[in-house]
């Protein structure tokens, strides 16, 4: 099912759409059919776990045929906001696309997350916010997840339980403040034999707090499409396009980190709550004409820039300067 939170008279709805196009109030739906109360956010109806999940299949299915007790929302009315509007996280992987390994010299040898927050998030058609001080800025088309469920210690094994379906992010990022972040300092370690000695070892950091976290760096949605429409994620195609030219043609293959590693690996330090989304990393790969991500810097260029994937949809965004 193609689910989505769309903001009508400055209130947000929870809408279902049955072919990609035309969008309906779930609440209204499931009213209407005797479910009361019905979820109103996203995060509720996710929430509310399997036996609230198998009622509204029940309702919407029978109004596939029916359509009954309906309510259509006019297009022309809304606006698209992220499919889950307050995740608790946005737990982000880098650097996790096997089809430019070449390009880490020195790393982990396990999935590396960083996170980004709420107040990042927009929606589908929403402006990118950009400032002349954030210097250049880029896209990067990610394939993420919904959690659907309380996930700790979770075995790889046992990861798709845990999935409650997908979504298209754009992790906007900006090298310039990333440099701008970066320490290159002494670290200081305990000395090995002393309780008391202290060594110094050279070392860079950087925080992505601002260079991945500010306001609208989170591009998200417009759909959360359940994980019954998407039985293989890591065989969707993935696109970025700005202003209509081709930059990027990947494919979730290239994920090096697969989501049942990923998710056991995050659960092992942090508890993933229903909603939380976690983004699988930059598709990367360049088109046979050549170009790269990195070199479409939102700042100058504006936009608008759009990703897509199989069976997920398209995202467009907009760039405004203030």
């Amino acid at each position: 099912m193609k689910l989505a939170t769309v903001r009508v008279n400055n209130r947000d709805r929870l809408a279902f759409s049955p072919d990609g196009t035309h969008l309906y109030d779930l609440e209204q739906t499931l009213n209407s059919a005797g479910v009361v109360p019905a979820p109103r956010t996203m995060l509720e109806l996710i929430e509310a776990g399997s036996d609230l999940w198998s009622r509204v299949l029940q309702v919407v299915n029978g109004w596939g045929v029916t359509r009954d007790g309906a309510t259509a929302i006019d297009m022309d009315q809304m606006s698209w906001q992220a499919p889950v509007v307050r995740p608790s996280k946005i737990c982000c992987l880098a650097l996790n696309n096997s089809a430019n390994a070449n390009r880490i010299m020195q790393g982990p040898k396990h999935p590396a997350a960083f996170i980004k927050p709420a107040s990042a998030l927009v929606g589908h058609l929403g402006a990118i916010e950009l400032q002349p001080a954030f210097g250049r800025v880029h896209p990067e088309p990610e394939l993420a997840l919904v959690i659907g469920k309380r996930a700790k210690k979770i075995a790889a094994a046992d990861a798709y339980q845990y999935v409650f379906g997908y979504t298209i992010h754009n992790d906007i990022t900006s090298p310039t403040m990333r440099a701008e972040d970066t320490f290159h300092y002494r670290a200081i370690h305990p000395q090995e034999g002393s309780a008391d000695a202290i060594a110094y070892v050279d070392t860079w950091v950087s925080y992505p707090g601002r260079y991945k976290g500010s306001d609208t760096f989170a591009c998200m949605g417009p759909w959360l499409v359940t994980k019954d429409e998407i039985p293989d994620p890591h065989a969707l195609q993935v696109t970025c396009s700005h202003r209509g030219n081709l930059v990027t043609d990947d494919n979730t293959a290239n994920l090096f980190y697969k989501i049942p590693e990923v998710i056991e690996f995050l659960t092992t330090y942090m508890t993933l709550l229903p909603g939380d989304i976690v983004s699988m990393g930059t598709a990367l790969r360049r088109t046979a004409r050549g170009g790269a991500i990195q070199n479409v810097d939102l700042n100058k260029l504006g936009g608008p820039v759009t990703v897509a994937i199989a069976g997920l949809g398209s995202l467009e965004n907009s760039v405004t300067h203030g």
